[in-house]
Order: structure tokens, then C-alpha cells, then sequence
């Protein structure tokens, strides 16, 4: 397939996460054809039942991995195309991405290249749970290329995460007396409110740090004093968490429970000469390797803007310069060996 037929492939295949199985065997398929024609091999690494990630190696051993995720946000909606783009769920995030890096990969091995890996994984969207498993086995590849939306730019940074629950609790009681009561939901707000007053850090290169409340709940029926309530929240993080994370304690104070969910760290990358840069505000798989599949790039076609979303594209032409731009950064990076 060209990288527009397998572009559309790959979208095609509904692998909203947790359910990357499918996807996963079309591409241990396809990688087995590439690898028996070019001397490679591919396996699965198991990260829990029906849920694998898929690697490819070609050589001793790979100098550069190129690296992205299997797994796609929801709804799912298949693919369509027009003369400028690729439409479906993934295109961008990051289907479009897989399809350049494997197109990238059959041309540098066609003229002789060897020592390459090509790593996909699982659970990025939610947990990063393919990276973290790829983590404890490690190939000695010295240099990751990660795929992600930047435009084909190489993003020089990129932003962390913060992630909270707050659960509040109360005591429910008839609404028409509500001295007999305690809302769990008043509570919630008014941590809320405070929440949304904390003045969050800025960063010359990464820009500020921003706040989504991203879900909010709670309460029995409008008749009835609520007794629980709970919102979850996620900061984007531009260096230090501590001052944020004490504030956030401040707020949440005598009032409800504030439990971290989860932390990634803000991130500077390399760069390569030749390359034009960005810095991106999202988070990745990167931290979840720490570094055991070498030291990390960041660079793909499409844009984050859309993805996410159900006007989710990658143009083709993005595509086109992809494959040439992946072949260029290994063929880069295989010097430095």
C-alpha cells in the first residue's frame, strides 16, 4: 500500500482504547511482510490480554525506533478522502503518523538501511500503558522518534499533565429543609471556584500553564440535599507542580478530598539541524519511556487542532513530506552512532 491507501487502512479499524487488538494484528501482518522481505523481525509484547504492542526490528539492533500509538479517542468514524486530505477518526492522531513512519521505513530499508525499529503501542490516549510495558524491555535503541501531531515540525517541547478527582461529601436530607442537610455539591463549587482563581505558572518557552475542569457530578434528584459530588480536573503543567499542587490543597481544604490521579512531567526535546521547530502543549508517551528507548525527538504531520475531533484530517500533503522528513531524521541520527 502507499502511504495514503494504508493511511485509510489503519482508520478504518476501530481501536478506541482498550480495544487496539485489531489493529494490532493488521499491523504484525503487515510488519511480518516487510520484515520477511528485508530480513527483520517482528513480535508482540503482550501489555495484558487482547492488548499488545507491536515491534518490528531490522538488524543487530535498532539505532532509531520510530515510535506512536495504536490507539484512537472516541466515536470512531471511517475514513473518507478528498483531494487535499485524509478524513477519519485517528487521520492525524496519529494513523496518518504510523502510515508515514512504515512508508519511511520500506524506503530506507529498499536502499540497504538496517538497524531500524518501528514500535506502536497501546493505551497512550489514557494511561500511556504500551510505553510504560515498552519501558521494561528495552531494545537498545539509542534514539526515539515519537509521533504526534506537529505539523511536520519538530517540537523542541512540550507541556505535562496534572490530573485530580475532587470527591466532596455531605448529608442528604428533603430539600424544602435543607438546615437538616449538607450539600456535597455547594462544597465542590466552592472549591471550584477557588481552583479556578490559583494564579498557575508561566514558562519563557512553554507558555502558561492552563486549568480544564473536565467533568463534574454529583447529587440524587433536585428534591434532595446532595450527599456526594465529584469534578476532575487537569492542569497542563510548564515546569515545577509543587506550588500548584499546594494550592490546589489550599483550595480544596476542609472541604473536600483532593486525590492526584496522575502526573507527567513538562518536557525539553532535542532537535536536529535543518529541521523547523515548535513546541507543542500537549502531552505524549515520552515520559513513560524515560529514556530506555533512547533519547527522544517529536515530529508528525496534521495538526492537534483537529484532532479530538469529528472534523479530525491529515493532509496529504503533510504525508508526503513526512516520509521524506522520517528518512531524513533516522538517516541524521544513524550518523551520530
Amino acid at each position: 500500500m502507499n502511504v495514503f491507501e494504508l493511511t485509510r487502512a489503519l482508520v478504518d479499524i476501530e481501536s478506541i482504547t482498550g480495544n487496539e487488538e485489531n489493529v494490532g494484528l493488521f499491523l504484525f501482518d503487515y510488519l511480518n511482510g516487510l520484515a520477511s522481505q528485508y530480513h527483520g523481525r517482528v513480535e508482540r509484547m503482550e501489555v495484558e490480554p487482547h492488548r499488545f504492542n507491536v515491534f518490528a526490528q531490522f538488524g543487530e539492533r535498532p539505532v532509531v525506533t520510530l515510535s506512536t500509538h495504536m490507539d484512537t479517542v472516541p466515536p470512531f468514524f471511517p475514513s473518507r478522502e478528498d483531494e487535499q486530505d485524509i478524513w477519519g477518526r485517528a487521520a492525524c492522531d496519529t494513523k496518518g503518523i504510523i502510515a508515514s513512519m512504515i512508508t519511511a521505513a520500506t524506503a530506507l530499508l529498499e536502499r540497504g538501511g538496517t538497524n531500524l525499529g518501528l514500535l506502536f503501542v497501546v493505551g497512550e490516549e489514557r494511561n500511556s500503558a504500551g510505553a510504560f510495558h515498552a519501558s521494561t524491555d528495552p531494545r537498545g535503541s539509542r534514539f526515539l522518534i515519537n509521533g504526534e501531531p506537529t505539523e511536520n515540525k519538530l517540537a523542541i517541547g512540550s507541556k505535562g499533565a496534572l490530573r485530580y478527582e475532587l470527591v466532596a461529601s455531605g448529608r442528604m436530607a428533603h430539600s424544602a429543609y435543607p438546615e437538616l442537610g449538607e450539600s456535597a455539591i455547594e462544597k465542590l463549587l466552592d472549591t471550584l471556584a477557588d481552583v479556578r482563581k490559583i494564579a498557575l505558572p508561566v514558562d519563557e518557552m512553554l507558555g502558561a500553564s492552563t486549568l480544564n475542569i473536565g467533568t463534574i457530578g454529583g447529587g440524587r434528584a433536585p428534591n434532595v440535599i446532595p450527599d456526594e459530588a465529584r469534578a476532575e480536573l487537569l492542569i497542563r503543567l510548564v515546569g515545577d507542580s509543587s506550588t500548584t499542587k499546594q494550592a490546589i490543597a489550599a483550595a480544596a481544604r476542609g472541604r473536600v478530598e483532593a486525590n492526584e490521579v496522575l502526573e507527567i512531567p513538562a518536557l525539553r526535546l532535542g532537535s536536529l539541524d535543518g529541521f523547523e521547530t515548535t513546541v507543542v502543549a500537549y502531552t505524549t508517551d515520552i515520559p513513560a519511556f524515560g529514556n530506555t528507548w533512547g533519547q527522544p525527538f517529536l515530529f508528525g504531520p496534521g495538526t492537534i487542532h483537529v484532532a479530538h475531533t469529528l472534523e479530525e484530517r491529515v493532509p496529504k500533503r503533510q504525508l508526503l513530506e513526512a516520509v521524506e522528513l522520517y528518512q531524513r531524521m533516522v538517516q541524521d541520527l544513524w550518523k551520530r552512532e
